[in-house]
């Protein structure tokens, strides 16, 4: 079913229940009405038959009595005993019925009861009122008016819920109608996109409700998908144009060693040297376009957890220690901190950083490391990067002319980049006073779960450095 003739059916359904209620309060407040005029009526009948009523031992409706109290033209009177004797006028056919309640209240007391009956197939509204001589008057009217008065509400009203709720129907298949066309509209310009793979169609937003916002995060969606392709064909672009030069290098090698058998030994060697270097270095950059194209749900290796940030820094200056045997690294951490993340992303993060200072910087240099609380700041003492250049270096595949001639894929920082905007963090590459670049990094931090552990006021400098 869809979803239009569902509103449809609510709609009628809603206002048929609405209408029901409404009918039925109507019909037992009219009934309710017609009931009380004539009990009322009754009652006052009765009370006057009742002040002529005679005792148990006289002539019921004799000659000598008063003349009737009221006209019974259309009404049905009788007078009832203790013991169950019944006395009616000559004139009247119609036996009213009585009861074990109607004997008592003949037998004593002023209370009344008031009942509907059928007599012979007629519909009576009666009275039983007990006069205080040991008899009990009962009048009886018949309910022909009231009852037809009824059927014909009960018709009129049936008439008016059909029409209520057909009406309802046609105005909830109109309301429907115009509520999903945005809709309509929106499902044609997803099944156009789904066809097409036209991601630059978008829809006109011409209301400010929740149709409207609909409409614009449609818009939004295919924008984010539009750019999301985009960055897709421009890193297979820049993928291919990096690893051309390296495949083709490394195939020129291999081809000439292959075709030069009698090759001096210490130009073959350069040559394999020179190979190695360049797998080496596609490697490198094989390994880099994989984790800078991987998804994020695959990039997280591990759960998040909260991790000790000092700590993870101390362990990635030790590992660049490891490798950059020429330049020496200084690290002043200062206190425990812990921030929310996953532990492989923000090690490499560090690892990428660390090794972009370190290639930068001369030889016999030091590279700074400095941590306060959630800040990791790291400077190196190199040639700095030009002014042209600093907007551009967290750009994929970007590299400086002066970088083109050393080792690196490009994509090192691009990577750095990614970890922070998904640790909800930043990262910032500025000239350092003096020379050299300082990268900052920003994690989003939060408080030691046991302060005892460390002491976060007290500053605590660690120089490691490896000749």
């Amino acid at each position: 079913m869809s979803l239009r003739a569902r509103l449809t059916l609510l709609a009628a359904a809603a206002v048929a229940i609405a209408i029901a209620l409404a009918a039925g309060i109507a019909y037992v407040t009219v009934q309710n009405r017609l009931f009380d005029e004539a009990d009322r009526t009754l009652r006052e009948q009765a009370r006057r038959l009742a002040d002529f009523s005679v005792g148990p031992g006289d002539a019921p409706f004799g000659a000598q009595r008063a003349p009737r109290p009221f006209p019974r033209s259309d009404q049905y009177v009788q007078i009832i005993a203790a013991d169950g004797t019944v006395s009616a006028p000559g004139d009247q056919t119609v036996v009213l019925p009585v009861d074990a309640s109607d004997e008592r209240l003949a037998g004593g007391g002023s209370a009344t009861m008031i009942r509907s009956v059928w007599v012979d197939g007629e519909h009576l509204r009666m009275i039983t009122v007990a006069t205080g001589t040991g008899t009990a008057v009962q009048i009886a009217k018949p309910l022909d008016e009231i009852d037809n008065t009824l059927a014909s509400l009960r018709l009129t009203l049936m008439f008016v819920a059909l029409g209520g709720i057909a009406l309802a129907a046609l105005l909830g298949f109109t309301v429907a109608r115009a509520v999903l066309r945005p809709v309509e509209r929106l499902t044609a310009a997803a099944e156009h996109v789904a066809e097409t793979q036209d991601l630059d169609a978008s829809i006109d937003i011409e209301r400010r409700d929740e149709l409207g916002r609909l409409a614009a995060s449609f818009n939004t969606m295919l924008r984010a998908l539009a750019a999301s392709r985009e960055q897709q064909r421009q890193l297979v672009a820049d993928a291919s144009h990096e690893l051309r030069t390296p495949l083709t290098s490394v195939r020129t090698n291999i081809e000439v060693l292959a075709q030069q058998s009698d090759m001096p030994a210490d130009e073959r060697d350069r040559l394999l040297g020179d190979v190695t270097t360049q797998m080496e270095e596609l490697s490198l950059l094989v390994g880099d376009l994989v984790e800078l194209a991987r998804d994020d749900a695959a990039v997280k290796d591990d759960d998040p957890a909260m991790l000790r940030l000092d700590e993870l820094v101390e362990r990635a200056v030790d590992r660049t220690n490891l490798h950059a045997h020429d330049v020496e690294t200084q690290l002043l951490a200062e206190g425990p901190v812990l921030v929310h993340g996953h532990r492989a992303q923000v090690e490499r993060a560090l690892a990428n950083v660390l090794d972009n200072a370190c290639k930068w910087s001369p030889a016999g240099q030091i590279v700074e490391v400095r941590q306060l609380a959630g800040t990791v700041r790291i400077r190196d003492h190199g040639p700095g990067i030009a002014p042209d250049d600093l907007p551009h270096v967290f750009d994929r595949f970007y590299r400086a002319p002066d970088a083109r001639s050393m080792p690196g894929s490009g994509l090192g920082l691009s990577i750095v980049q990614g970890v922070m905007d998904e640790h909800g963090g930043t990262v910032a590459a500025d000239p350092a006073p003096g020379g050299g670049t300082v990268v900052t990094l920003e994690f989003p931090t939060t408080s030691v779960d046991h302060p005892d552990e460390a002491d976060a006021g007290q500053a605590e400098a660690k120089t490691t450095s490896t000749q």
